[in-house]
């Protein structure tokens, strides 16, 4: 699938919808996946004179069947064609501190907006022959590289998988959990791994009531503890930190820049994970970076 539209402003835009199937499921406390969709927003440009076409890219990739967000891919791909494309390019904006306030203009639609404004920062660094994260006001700096891990179906094969990531080379290792399947995971990883830097993650998958969960988690040494609680508990995940000496990280709680406003007032977190799609681009999630920092709320991406 690969609609094009005409623009006078742009040569053209284009989607690209590309379905990759995956080695094998990936599950999590709410449900699996077995083929990745990517939504692919190609905008082309020229330079002065109608010369030097230059293109950028962005994403609008939501997982399917409300795996993390509300958005699937069908209803954002929908979106994108009928409604965000036709409308930019009718008023293209290609400098992105304006173009978030173009796409503001539609209620909702993060990942849609996030495609388009994406391609647009995308552009804009390369007409300026600038890497984008200098644009973006980064610093070029080493990451460690972690890697996630879905629910396998025995302990056996999950410490295969540790073991073949961290011989990959990969320094930080994410598991995810779900009721009855948490402490006896991470404690078969230490005694086969020691001391390694490792995070569970539970989709929103427990209740304040599942303390006793916590309480045995909390002994482990692990780096945090991913969306304990339901998304909107902001209440009781701050009440969770307050027993915890783990840090909880809020994954799908941060949705928002009012979101995060709320999770740092209340004390919800002492670290927040900022999907930059869902919070609708590449503006936003700076701004909930640095909303973030501001208050000594580190933030990470995964």
């Amino acid at each position: 699938m690969d609609p094009k539209f005409g623009s006078s402003a742009l040569s053209a835009l284009r989607l690209h919808w590309i379905r990759v199937p995956l080695h094998e499921p990936f599950r999590i406390s709410s449900g699996e996946v077995s083929i990745r969709d990517s939504i692919l927003v190609e905008l082309e440009a020229k330079g002065a004179g109608g010369s030097n076409s230059q293109t950028g890219w962005g994403e609008a990739s939501p997982m399917p069947g409300n795996f993390y967000s509300s958005e699937t891919p069908e209803a954002t791909w929908d979106f994108l064609v009928d409604r965000l494309a036709p409308s930019f390019l009718d008023r293209p904006e290609l400098d992105p501190r304006r173009c978030w306030d173009r796409l503001a203009e539609f209620p909702g639609e993060p990942f849609a907006k996030a495609g388009i404004e994406g391609a647009v920062w995308d552009l804009y660094a390369k007409r300026n022959t600038r890497p984008l994260w200098a644009v973006l006001g980064g610093k070029d700096r080493p990451l460690e590289s972690g890697a996630a891990i879905g629910l396998m179906a025995t302990l056996d094969h999950l410490l295969d998988r540790v073991g073949r990531f961290l011989a990959q080379g990969y320094r930080r290792i994410k598991i995810k959990i779900a009721p009855g399947r948490d402490v006896e995971l991470v404690c078969g990883i230490r005694r086969r791994f020691g001391d390694i830097s490792l995070m569970v993650d539970a989709n929103a998958a427990y209740r304040l009531e599942d303390w006793p969960v916590f309480e045995e988690l909390d002994g482990l040494g692990l780096m945090m503890i991913e969306q304990p609680l339901a998304r909107q508990a902001l209440g009781e995940h701050a009440e969770l930190q307050r027993r915890l000496r783990t840090p909880v990280c809020l994954d799908e709680s941060a949705d928002s820049l009012e979101s995060i406003g709320e999770i740092i007032r209340l004390g919800s977190a002492r670290i927040l994970n900022i999907k930059v799609q869902r919070m609708g681009g590449l503006s936003t999630a700076r701004q909930a970076h640095d909303l973030a920092e501001a208050a000594g709320v580190p933030c990470w991406l995964g």
